[in-house]
């Protein structure tokens, strides 16, 4: 009985917090100003590769009308007092990616992206097994040495031809 209660409590406490930050969004974006608001706003930026950046920056708000058309394009995460933090999905690798990304194979051989040329401590991604036995041997070559990835395309192109080289797993009958 006493667990549940706790739940309870729990799922209260969050919906008073979810509509205490609604309030508050509501009528910051009404209220006319004659002082500007300080406020910190952190922008959030999450790429295809799963990485995420992180904004941010000190705004001084005259008009709450501007402010919100001024990140219309962003997902409102988190609201208090004193910052906003705001989410937006890229269509695109990360900058991490683009300048040091490389994909190879691990010494199982399951196929990863690495911080520079493959070594076993700069991992930084993996995604599935190969099969080793259906892998040419240049495409082998080709990832212990590191392909760089440098743009979307790249990334896409090498997943996609990899996939292709995926260990099935047996069904049982």
């Amino acid at each position: 009985m006493r667990t549940k209660c706790v739940g309870c409590l729990g799922l209260l406490l969050l919906v008073f917090v979810f509509h205490t930050n609604y309030v508050l969004a509501e009528e910051l974006k009404t209220t006319p100003r004659l002082e500007p608001i300080d406020v910190k706003v952190i922008l959030e930026r999450v790429y295809l590769d799963g990485e995420m950046s992180e904004e941010q920056m000190d705004e001084k708000i005259w008009s709450m009308e501007q402010f919100w058309s001024k990140y219309d394009q962003w997902q409102v995460v988190d609201i208090d007092d004193t910052s906003v933090v705001f989410r937006k999905h890229v269509d695109d690798i990360s900058p991490l990616l683009k300048a040091n990304g490389y994909f190879g194979i691990t010494d199982d051989g399951v196929l990863t992206i690495y911080y520079g040329k493959p070594q076993k401590y700069n991992i930084i991604q993996s995604f599935f097994q190969l099969d080793i036995g259906k892998l040419e041997s240049t495409r082998h070559e080709e990832l212990k040495e590191g392909i760089p990835i440098r743009n979307k395309d790249r990334y896409v192109e090498v997943l996609e031809t990899f996939k292709n080289y995926t260990v099935q797993e047996k069904q049982a009958n």
